[in-house]
């Protein structure tokens, strides 16, 4: 489809004589079809989606998704979009804003390690929402799909990690410039509209990491805003309202404003490096556990000393948690805090609560991190003697290396170490293991039928229609 006329007297500059970083994404995206794209990175894709449509289903049974569900009703309007895992409609907008409240708020959805950005949960809510809202085919979902992982990925590989220092999720910041070329690419946007779209993305991409000292629901929040942010940034864009052509370089782009002192390490070039030869949807990595990726490696580090030794947790003396320093704020500092969290939530963010719940229950799901289990005498008192420290072989940021030293009281002390985190580069999960972890999830709430149904139309979505997957996703067919 051609790009739509520009709106009468709209000023639309002429190109720059060096593209510019959002110019040549632009370009890229308004010419890529789904031929383009490898079979290989296709089928991952949509196991990548299958992943997150069970995290989402789990979900809709947490007191998180029906408060947020209660907000939304609030504003009183209707809509004909669908909510995955809930037979009710909303405004497309508002379903955009549900489904990624879902999609991450288990913090269950697959993550970029490197990156730190879970690009599913923004970009899978945002071009469901929007291909069934316009009845589009479920290739061109799943091709914005790609896409929207694609840039927000990149995004944050080229900040470096520079943004949670200043203050920044970078999840919820890259995400809007994901699915505004997401959604760009929904609305058939030319080149110069999808320059647009990115433009307009910097200026509401919004995600602060306050969350991390409290404990509060925000960064749940923050891939849905991102679907909603980018939808409106494309939508802007198709009637010809005029963004910036410098977003990500510009003296007050989204780089320079969001890494402050941290400015000198981002590498802006990774934005477009191998554009459309690499994907890095490739090394996204798919969760084992419901817990910060940060912390993957030390669960099954302790996992293994207690399959391996079976440790009596009353002759424990001393654990040290071994991570990179780079995670201590957000995973065990302050570590009087993250001994006792306060919530499922904070429990997921503190490795001294699940190094501790691993070693006293031999495993970690969802029971873990009910009241009970928050509140378990035994677990509280052995997470007072985890300790962490810098691990001085972690391979962060390209993986979330950690392990676990357990110390008893005769002196012996168990070692184990993982280099590369479960689900990440060599140790990805198989498709086996991928639809194994959908069912656990999905039957928590729908029947086994159901929960096939739905892996079905996921596994066949470029050969359906958008609006039939996500009718199947809602429990409406």
């Amino acid at each position: 489809m051609s790009e739509p006329n520009a709106a009468v007297g709209a000023a639309e500059p002429a190109p720059a004589a060096t593209p510019s970083i959002s110019q040549q994404i632009a370009a890229f995206a308004a010419d890529l079809s789904l031929d383009d794209v490898a079979q290989r990175v296709r089928e991952n894709a949509k196991l990548h989606v299958l992943d997150v449509c069970g995290t989402a289903l789990a979900a809709t049974r947490f007191d998180f998704a029906q408060h947020a569900l209660a907000g939304i009703a609030n504003l009183g309007e209707s809509g004909g979009n669908s909510v995955i895992g809930m037979n009710i409609s909303l405004p497309m907008r508002d379903a955009v804003l549900m489904n990624g409240i879902l999609a991450h708020g288990l913090d269950y959805d697959d993550t970029h390690p490197s990156a730190i950005v879970h690009p599913t949960a923004s970009a899978f809510p945002c071009a469901l929402g929007l291909a069934e809202h316009r009845d589009a085919a479920g290739a061109d979902l799943l091709l914005a799909y790609i896409l929207g992982v694609e840039i927000a990925t990149r995004l944050g590989v080229a900040a470096r990690g520079a943004m949670l220092p200043q203050g920044f999720h970078t999840t919820g910041i890259a995400g809007h410039f994901g699915c505004a070329v997401a959604a760009g690419k929904l609305f058939n946007l030319g080149a110069q509209r999808l320059q647009y779209a990115q433009g307009f993305a910097g200026s509401t991409a919004s995600a602060i990491a306050e969350h991390r000292a409290d404990g509060a629901w925000n960064k749940r929040l923050h891939p849905a805003w991102a679907g909603v942010g980018g939808i409106t940034a494309a939508a802007l864009a198709s009637g010809g309202f005029v963004g910036t052509r410098k977003v990500y370089e510009g003296v007050d782009g989204i780089f320079r404003s969001h890494t402050g002192t941290r400015f000198n390490e981002v590498d802006m070039a990774a934005m477009t490096r191998r554009l459309g030869e690499e994907w890095l949807l490739e090394e996204v990595a798919i969760k084992p556990f419901p817990i910060c990726h940060f912390l993957h490696a030390c669960a099954d580090s302790a996992l293994a000393i207690q399959r391996r030794h079976q440790v009596r947790i009353g002759d424990i003396v001393k654990v040290r948690a071994l991570l990179h320093p780079g995670t201590f704020h957000s995973v065990a500092e302050p570590a009087e805090m993250r001994r006792r969290p306060v919530s499922d939530y904070m429990a997921k963010f503190s490795v001294q609560f699940v190094v501790a719940a691993c070693l006293v229950r031999g495993r970690f799901g969802f029971a873990e991190l009910e009241t009970e289990a928050l509140n378990d005498p035994q677990i509280l008192a052995l997470a007072q003697k985890v300790h962490h420290e810098a691990d001085p072989d972690s391979a962060f940021p390209k993986y979330f290396s950690g392990g676990v030293v357990v110390t008893l009281k005769d002196g012996r002390e168990f070692v184990h170490m993982e280099k590369i985190n479960r689900g990440a580069g060599e140790r990805a999960l198989t498709a086996d293991e991928i639809a194994d972890k959908f069912f656990d999830n999905a039957t928590l709430v729908i029947s086994r039928p159901q929960a096939e149904r739905i892996r079905d139309a996921v596994l066949d979505m470029d050969r359906r229609r958008a609006r039939d997957l996500a009718r199947t996703l809602a429990l409406k067919n």
